[in-house]
């Protein structure tokens, strides 16, 4: 494990959250049979989990700025370092009581990703690097996967929805992907799908028109772990949002025929 003084502030305020949303979670899955449904409840488990961790990482390192998926930009007086928070990463998921979401906190440090935590309160799952330390699920190393043929590869993606994404584009990545791979998945949670890569459960992952407190903290565990991420089309990842990920060969595989379709 990282044992630093700022990967434990991380992991402290990320299992506080995590309690409160496995709370909730076991909530959402009685309000499933009600008339009126859980959406509201998760708005409000969101933001309270945003909130605590907004107490928690301020209060350890007082000065930081704050990017969170509920509350937005909140300006520090240290310009150089700015946590990027996703709450509850999977929140569809979360709603309809499948236990695949994530708390996901990441550093910035000078605008470059520095420290990611993604945390699975349902299986208590962990994961967490820093720059320079490696990657850990819990109390073991993560490498990612090393296959190097794409037919053997399981590769994760994105699927647009009622009211976003690109759903042509999707189609045809869809289409040029599906005969080359071994499978694709879709598990409706970004952070959770960098943290499998990182892992090497998946060989490879990609989506666009993402945010950045969906990848911040991924983007880390998946260098730190041995392998590629960026943005798709050779931008920065950061404002684009539209990441490839993988080992080395994954990447420039999905990259060279992802590239092209757009």
């Amino acid at each position: 494990m990282i044992n630093s003084a700022l990967m434990n502030v991380m992991v402290k305020a990320a299992r506080r959250a995590g309690r409160s949303l496995k709370r909730d979670l076991g909530e959402v899955e009685n309000l499933q049979v009600s008339m009126k449904g859980p959406a509201n409840y998760v708005s409000l488990a969101d933001k309270r989990a945003e909130e605590m961790l907004y107490t928690d990482l301020n209060k350890a390192r007082p000065g930081y700025g704050f990017l969170g998926e509920e509350g937005g930009s909140r300006e520090g007086t240290d310009k150089s370092h700015c946590w990027v928070v996703d709450p509850l990463d999977g929140t569809t998921n979360f709603l309809h009581g499948i236990p695949h979401f994530a708390v996901s906190i990441g550093l910035l440090r000078d605008g470059v990703p520095f420290a990611g935590l993604i945390y699975n309160p349902a299986n208590d799952e962990l994961y967490m690097a820093e720059k320079g330390s490696g990657a850990f699920l819990n109390d073991t190393r993560l490498r990612v996967a090393g296959r190097k043929q794409l037919n053997e590869c399981v590769i994760a993606c994105g699927l647009p929805h009622l009211g976003r994404g690109d759903h042509e584009l999707s189609r045809r990545e869809m289409t040029a992907l599906q005969p080359k791979v071994a499978g694709l998945r879709r598990f409706g949670a970004a952070s959770l799908d960098l943290a499998y890569v990182a892992a090497g459960r998946l060989d490879g992952y990609w989506e666009r028109n993402l945010k950045p407190w969906d990848i911040a903290a991924g983007l880390v565990l998946v260098k730190e772990a041995g392998g590629t991420a960026g943005d798709i089309h050779g931008g920065d990842v950061l404002k684009t949002c539209n990441v490839v990920c993988g080992n080395e060969y994954v990447n420039g595989e999905l990259t060279r025929i992802l590239k092209p379709l757009v």
